[in-house]
């Protein structure tokens, strides 16, 4: 099973910039998996961000990022990351990377989360 670690969480202003890095380990990404970006509000439920295939270049966002947020990921670092630009305070939240194999329905690898506080 994959393990991943997420840092680059942070207090940033609205507007501003973070980039999230997913590192993985244990087992390497390949081609047969799906990689992920979750994030859970304060006393909201985790809701989706973006995902891609580990092998591809498409990706699919949340409506409410789309146009903002990147996913991205380096196969030499085996690091998944998430640029997240006009950040607004309504995206402040614990952000999750996750992964899965591509014919599995749910995510079986998740990171233990970090904290983005965007202030207005």
């Amino acid at each position: 099973q994959v393990q991943l670690v997420e840092s680059g969480g942070g207090l940033v202003q609205a507007g501003g910039s973070l980039r999230l890095s997913c590192a993985a380990s244990g087992r390497s990404l390949g081609g047969n998996h799906i990689v992920g970006w979750f994030r859970q509000p304060p006393g909201k439920d985790r809701e989706f961000v973006a995902s891609m295939h580990w092998g591809g270049d498409s990706a699919t966002y949340a409506e409410s990022v789309k146009g903002r947020f990147t996913i991205s990921r380096d196969f030499r670092k085996n690091t998944v990351y998430l640029q997240l630009n006009n950040l607004k305070p309504e995206d402040t939240a614990v952000y999750y990377c996750a992964a899965k194999f591509v014919k599995f329905s749910s995510y079986n690898s998740w990171g233990q989360g970090t904290q983005v506080t965007v202030s207005s």
